[in-house]
């Protein structure tokens, strides 16, 4: 515990020495909304909620300039307006000042082989600082879960607001260091010793109360979903100032798709980036499993992922999914589709019967609300975002399945295989109608209303 002690040292004299500098001699926050997003390039739901956010503020406030922090050195202003367009059909009004961040790897999980959280945590605040001395906007906007630079905004006079995706940490992963769980995040070795457990559990503790302090410092907080917004509740204990904003999901162009679509033969849609917390393999097992129960007659579904790669963790991890794939003999069934166009994937979602989503504990879940309005038929993890927001009856009417383990992915997937064109198109209706609860639209308004009264209010 003696890294985690210094740490705490660092942080404690970093802010000290920042509020000495900044209280002395404080320059005037200039009239903007900077987006501190170090990953424009990730491909993810978190970029689209970057450029969603970054549109809503440019038409709530047409003479607000907006800034993007990025760590992505080739990122420019009209580059990162073309990407958004590509990639997720958002057009901004103009493009976004870039302020470029030369530390970004101070944030990177593979910087710190131990106290990941607390080392990514401390990193973040480096990164800020380096941010905003180089730009200090008079809104701070995270998109990206930084919650330890907010106290660090705030010095430099910033209104800090948040879009927070999912905790840091939640009681969740504490329960589960308790149970002795071994997953991406508690390993086998911590998990097999009892005094490794209790020292990580002291380490959660401590660094649980550090994460309600900080992120109390936002002026607001909008959260995804349900689950993510009780833990923030729970942890960060402003509920006055935190708001439920579902996730911009595309709904528009995909709701156009049509509901009946060829079965022979009938393909499975995974989009998700190829990380840990993903459990990809756990989809391939499944499919696996499907291929043995499914008679000789039955035409051989395909099972196509799709998603980004953000690293060089990321591609070995698709590498990994390609092999395990031909080790199963699954490789003529499966497709691999990396960093493809938001074109191209409408075009891959149209003809899937089935989409599916594995992540134990997703914040919320947007490639299941673009299945459901895609009619591709969810089958989504029994836990968190999907089960408390997403896959809910509309209407009276089923709309996807849940499930935890492989063979009740497996039970699901054999389901929507063995469903008559009727059923299914019956189901991928009432799982399109509850798809609309979570359009751009949504979110554009959600998202205005909570940020109207801080944007609007006059400058202090």
């Amino acid at each position: 515990m003696a890294f985690l002690a210094g740490l705490l040292t660092f942080l404690s004299g970093l802010l000290a020495v920042a509020a000495r500098r900044l209280l002395r001699r404080r320059p005037e926050p200039a009239a903007a909304a900077g987006f501190f997003h170090p990953y424009t390039n990730d491909g993810g739901g978190g970029e689209r909620v970057l450029w969603c956010a970054v549109r809503a503020v440019q038409e709530l406030c047409p003479g607000l300039p907006c800034a993007v922090f990025t760590g992505d050195t080739d990122a420019s202003p009209d580059g990162l307006a073309a990407r958004a367009l590509d990639r997720f059909g958002v057009r901004l009004l103009r493009p976004p000042q870039v302020v470029h961040l030369n530390r970004r790897k101070w944030i990177e999980a593979n910087t710190y082989p131990h106290f990941t959280m607390i080392g990514q945590s401390l990193g973040s605040v480096y990164l800020a600082w380096e941010a905003l001395d180089k730009f200090t906007p008079q809104f701070y906007f995270d998109t990206s879960g930084y919650a330890f630079t907010y106290p660090l905004a705030r010095l430099f006079g910033c209104k800090v607001i948040c879009y927070t995706h999912y905790p840091t940490i939640s009681s969740d992963m504490v329960e589960r260091v308790k149970q002795r769980n071994s997953m991406y995040n508690n390993n086998s070795h911590i998990a097999g010793s009892i005094w490794l457990s209790r020292c990580k559990i002291l380490y959660y503790s401590i660094f649980s109360w550090l994460y309600g302090l900080v992120g109390s410092c936002a002026h607001l907080v909008m959260v995804n979903s349900s689950w993510t917004r009780s833990h923030i509740e729970n942890i960060w204990r402003i509920p006055e100032r935190t708001r439920r904003v579902y996730p911009p999901c595309d709904t528009s162009a995909l709701q156009m798709l049509p509901l009946d679509r060829p079965t022979a033969p009938p393909i499975l849609i995974s989009v998700a980036q190829f990380r840990p917390e993903k459990a990809h393999g756990l989809q391939l097992e499944a499919f696996a499993v499907i291929l043995e129960k499914l008679g000789p007659d039955f035409p051989k579904p395909k099972l196509q992922f799709a998603g980004s790669c953000r690293n060089k963790e990321d591609l070995e991890r698709l590498q990994k999914l390609k092999d395990r794939s031909i080790e199963l003999h699954l490789d003529e069934l499966v497709e691999f589709h990396k960093d493809i166009s938001y074109r191209d994937l409408v075009q891959l979602l149209g003809g899937a019967v089935a989409g599916l989503h594995s992540m134990t504990d997703e914040h919320f879940g947007i490639s299941v609300v673009e299945y459901m309005a895609a009619g591709a038929i969810p089958i989504a993890h029994k836990s968190a975002g999907p089960m408390m927001d997403i896959v809910l009856d509309e209407d009276g009417q089923q709309t996807g399945f849940l499930a935890s383990e492989k063979e009740e992915y497996a039970e699901a997937i054999l389901k929507v295989l063995r469903m008559s064109e009727a059923e299914r198109q019956e189901m991928a209706a009432a799982a399109r109608k509850r798809a609309q609860r979570f359009s751009e639209q949504r979110f554009h308004e959600d998202f205005t209303e909570a940020v109207r009264p801080i944007l609007s209010a006059p400058r202090a």
